[in-house]
C-alpha cells in the first residue's frame, strides 16, 4: 500500500529522497533527510544567522564581535582594514 501524502522529499538538490520523518532547518526552513539536515550537510546560506561563534582576527588574534544578521567575513575584513593593530608589511 502506498501513502503518497506521507513524508516529504529532501530539499537538497542532489538528494530529493522521500523521507517519512523529515527535519526542518531552523535557518532556511526547508525540509531535509537525516543526511542533509545539518547546516553543513545542505550548505545552508542562512547558517550565519544561527551560528553564534565569535570570529577572531587572523592578524591580531582579537575576538571581533558581530551583530545578529551580519556576515562574519565582512565584519572581520572591515576590522582588518580599519582597526587592526597588526598590519602586515
Amino acid at each position: 500500500m502506498e501513502f503518497p501524502d506521507l513524508g516529504k522529499h529532501c530539499s537538497e538538490k542532489t538528494c530529493k529522497q522521500l523521507d517519512f520523518l523529515p527535519l526542518k532547518c531552523d535557518a532556511c526552513e526547508q525540509d531535509f533527510c537525516k543526511d542533509h539536515f545539518t547546516y553543513a550537510g545542505h550548505k545552508c546560506p542562512f547558517a550565519f544567522k544561527k551560528d553564534v561563534q565569535v570570529p577572531v582576527c587572523p592578524l591580531c588574534n582579537v575576538p571581533i564581535p558581530i551583530k545578529k544578521g551580519e556576515i562574519p567575513d565582512v565584519v572581520v575584513g572591515e576590522h582588518m582594514d580599519r582597526d587592526c593593530t597588526n598590519h602586515p608589511g
